[in-house]
């Protein structure tokens, strides 16, 4: 090594390491704004486009400016709302940022295309009731408030980095608008009830299944002392019951509205699928793991495949559905415009559909990578078997909570999962640490300490640990507790998160509230 590279820092040293870091910020806000100009040139795009499409309507200029804003609305949810479905792949390193953005986007505008259907409630999840609005003009005024309100905060709730339900985003909005222009009577309070409890039973629901398929996962297979062995066993049967589920999950949710199949047809096809994929997977875990080391990585290998193609459906089945946020509300405008009458469901043409697509592809590959990182990085640490676990709890709660007709989000569920594996982690860590610590043998404790990833005490006696002489057994168990705690959650995220989910309903409400009354002060209403 040169002597120079000793030399001490000069003034010249600290100039330039500012000069590095004035550059970099310099880039970093130079690819914001061309990211927020790519977004602006969407949105005249849509303008363009919604004036050659609807150019004979008499209330034309206002149904455009409904649809910029329902491709305002489009390219939100694709900066939040998707990065729910690929961010644990992203965060397992099963996918790459990229590879991940281009699977969500083709998915998403598949489900949304071809499966999102042609006929929407123009009121979301039956909030309000249409009939009491005075008018029609008075009706298409509240949908747009309902849907800029939602596009607005979904904007805010992207920038600080929560992912926050869309859904929940235009229901506050079209509780807000409805308000303002009929009354409190509109509202149907059971299903905002309903709504409510929704925040509370999506995170646990998903929570609690991501934790549970965990703690088997490390028990059956990763803390065997045989892992390939019982890789072999159990991970075609966890992958089958992936399989059955996603097969009944997209049945329910991603093409109900090419074809409405019963219970006991989603029960059949799940069966027959949870068949199929464990002969199909044992063999191929069969073959891999005869060229594998007995070690928890190469189990982590075996569900990489599984975990990408969670992604690629949980995306299909979201723009199934999620599309209707977006588009929902402008069909209301459309139908309403075109008929001069209120109705309670919709057509969507097939240029308003491709509006909604096109919006969320564009917001995922603009937008998406922030909540894609926070999702799958920032709140916990996750690897494929976590990861898959997420995806795994996030199928499953929804089939439960259509069947008992509960108003979850998949939102809540999937980030709800992953805080139930990193509190999951926590609490092993936790324990195995506690156990280790309290063992007589210093070099045992050290050595378990070690496996569980956590600084433990090494010994309990008075003469290595001085601090514990005295101390009765009560006592030492909590010293040796709060010696061996080590946080695996972001505690920060929980509470942003956690307030955001809280608010949403009661923000986008206000704010719909407010840009309807503003509207209609302006003269601004159909």
């Amino acid at each position: 090594m040169e002597p120079n590279d000793y030399r001490p820092k000069t003034g010249l040293d600290k100039d330039l390491k500012k000069i590095a870091r004035v550059e970099a910020a310099a880039q970093t806000q130079g690819q914001s704004l061309a990211r927020i100009g790519l977004g602006l040139l969407f949105l005249v795009g849509v303008w363009i486009f919604a004036s050659s499409q609807i150019g004979g309507l008499t209330v034309s200029p206002f149904v455009i400016a409904a649809t910029v804003i329902g491709g305002y609305m489009a390219l939100n949810i694709g900066a939040n709302d998707v990065a729910n479905n690929v961010g644990p792949a992203v965060g397992s390193k099963a996918l790459t940022l990229m590879g991940a953005i281009l699977i969500a986007a083709i998915f998403e505008s598949s489900g949304a295309i071809l499966a999102g259907g042609d006929v929407v409630s123009t009121i979301k999840k039956g909030i309000i009731d249409p009939m009491l609005m005075p008018d029609a003009q008075t009706f298409m005024t509240a949908m747009m408030a309902a849907l800029l309100a939602a596009a607005l905060w979904l904007n805010l709730a992207t920038y600080v980095g929560a992912p926050v339900s869309t859904t929940h985003s235009i229901v506050g909005g079209v509780m807000g608008a409805g308000i303002a222009a009929t009354g409190m009577n509109a509202v149907n309070w059971m299903t905002m009830s309903k709504i409510a409890a929704s925040w509370v039973i999506s995170p646990l629901l998903g929570g609690i299944i991501a934790a549970a398929f965990l703690y088997f996962l490390k028990t059956a297979v990763l803390n065997q002392e045989d892992k390939l062995a019982a890789a072999r066993k159990w991970v075609p049967i966890v992958v089958a019951i992936m399989a059955g589920v996603f097969t009944m999950y997209l049945m329910s949710k991603g093409i109900k509205k090419l074809y409405k199949a019963s219970w006991l047809e989603m029960f059949a096809a799940g069966t027959l699928m949870f068949g199929a994929t464990w002969a199909l997977v044992r063999a191929r875990v069969v073959a891999r793991s005869a060229t594998m080391e007995n070690r928890k990585k190469s189990v982590h290998k075996l569900f990489v495949i599984p975990l990408i193609f969670s992604a690629a459906l949980l995306s299909f089945a979201h723009g199934a559905n999620d599309v209707a946020n977006a588009v929902g509300p402008l069909a209301a405008i459309v139908s309403v415009a075109e008929s001069g009458e209120i109705v309670t469901t919709a057509g969507i043409p097939l240029w308003v559909m491709l509006v909604g697509a096109l919006g969320i592809s564009i917001g995922l590959l603009l937008f998406g990578p922030k909540l894609i990182r926070t999702v799958g990085s920032e709140i916990t640490k996750l690897n494929p078997v976590r990861a898959f676990c997420v995806a795994l709890a996030a199928a499953i709660t929804v089939i439960i909570a259509s069947a008992l007709g509960l108003p979850v989000s998949s939102t809540h569920i999937a980030v709800g999962g992953v805080f139930g594996v990193g509190f999951l982690r926590e609490y092993l860590a936790r324990r195995n640490a506690l156990r280790a610590a309290m063992r007589p043998s210093p070099l045992a404790a050290a050595e378990a300490g070690a496996a569980a990833g956590v600084k433990v005490v090494q010994a309990i006696t008075p003469e290595l640990n001085p601090d514990f002489d005295g101390l009765d057994e009560k006592a030492l168990k909590k010293k040796l507790k709060k010696s061996t705690k080590r946080r695996l959650v972001r505690r920060s995220h929980v509470l942003t998160i956690a307030a955001a989910w809280v608010i949403t309903v009661p923000v986008a409400g206000v704010l719909a509230a407010v840009l309807y009354l503003l509207m209609q002060g302006m003269g601004l209403g159909a």
